[in-house]
C-alpha cells in the first residue's frame, strides 16, 4: 500500500476520483494529506470530510508580503539562488526567492506525513528545482505525478483544453507525466483521447476530457503503486553532432 500525497488548487475532482479508487481497491494505496496554495480549494473539504490531513500554503500572502517588504521574509537556508536560477533562467530572481519560500513550507508541512508519491491534481503553481530536488533524491526513481488537459507535448501550460479547442483539433486528451525542470516536459506515463464533433463546444469538450482524467489517474497510480514505472533514457536525435535524449516512461 503506497502513501499517497495530494496538492491542489481548488475542487479537488481528480483528488476526489483517486479518492474512490483508493476506496475501491483499484489504487493499492491511502492518500495521506492533502495540500493547497489556495485557502478556499474545495478540495480541502473533501478530503478533511475523509479523515485526511489537510494544510495550506497561501501563496498570494506570500507574494504581497515579499512585495512589500522583500526582506521581511527569509529564504530557505539550503536554497541556491545561482543553482535554481541557472535551471530556469527564463525566471526572475523574485519569482525564485518567493517560490522558494513557499515550496519550504509546503515541504515543511509534508514532513510530518510521510508518502511514497506525490500527485498534483490541478496545483495551479509551478514547482521549482528546489521543491523538486527534495522530493526527488534519486532522479531515476521520480515521485511526483501530474496531469496534464491536453495530449502532451502539444499544449503545455494552464488551459490544455482552450488551447486544444482554439486550435481547431479533431482529438483531444489528457497526459499523466512525471514532473520535470519544465514546464509540461516530464516523462509521459499514459494518455488518452477522445473525438472532437463539429457541434463541439469548449465546455463539452473539458467534460469529455475530466471523465477521461478520472479513469487515467487511477490507473497511472496504480502502475507506480506496482512498480511498473522504469525510466529510461531514449536517444531522440543529435544536435552539434551529439546525440540528443530524453527520458521516458516504460511500463513493466
Amino acid at each position: 500500500m503506497i502513501r499517497i500525497g495530494a496538492l491542489i488548487s481548488g475542487s479537488g475532482t481528480n483528488l476526489a476520483a483517486v479518492m474512490r479508487a483508493c476506496d475501491a481497491g483499484r489504487i493499492d494505496g491511502k492518500v495521506v494529506f492533502v495540500g493547497s496554495d489556495n485557502p478556499a480549494a474545495a478540495g480541502l473539504e473533501k478530503a478533511a470530510n475523509q479523515g485526511i490531513a489537510t494544510f495550506v500554503v497561501d501563496y498570494s500572502r506570500i507574494l504581497g508580503a515579499f512585495k512589500a517588504k522583500p526582506d521581511s521574509l527569509p529564504l530557505p537556508s539550503d536554497f541556491d539562488l545561482q543553482k535554481t536560477a541557472a535551471s530556469l533562467p527564463d525566471k526572475s530572481q523574485s519569482f525564485l526567492k518567493t517560490r522558494a519560500i513557499a515550496e519550504a513550507t509546503l515541504l515543511s508541512h509534508m514532513a510530518g506525513h510521510p508518502f511514497d508519491l506525490l500527485i498534483l491534481a490541478g496545483f495551479m503553481r509551478n514547482l521549482t528545482p528546489y521543491f523538486i530536488d527534495h522530493v526527488n533524491p534519486d532522479p531515476a526513481r521520480p515521485r511526483i505525478m501530474n496531469i496534464h488537459p491536453a495530449l502532451l507535448p502539444a499544449f503545455p501550460g494552464t488551459d490544455g483544453y482552450g488551447d486544444t479547442f482554439r486550435y481547431g483539433c479533431k482529438v483531444g486528451g489528457c497526459t499523466v507525466h512525471f514532473i520535470d525542470y519544465g514546464e509540461d516536459t516530464g516523462p509521459i506515463i499514459g494518455q488518452k483521447s477522445f473525438a472532437i464533433l463539429p457541434d463541439d463546444t469548449i465546455d463539452t469538450i473539458r467534460e469529455k476530457g475530466l471523465k477521461l482524467e478520472w479513469e487515467l489517474y487511477p490507473q497511472c497510480i496504480q502502475l507506480f503503486a506496482e512498480n511498473r514505472l522504469k525510466i529510461e533514457s531514449r536517444e531522440i536525435g543529435e544536435k552539434d553532432g551529439e546525440p540528443v535524449t530524453r527520458n521516458v516512461v516504460r511500463a513493466v
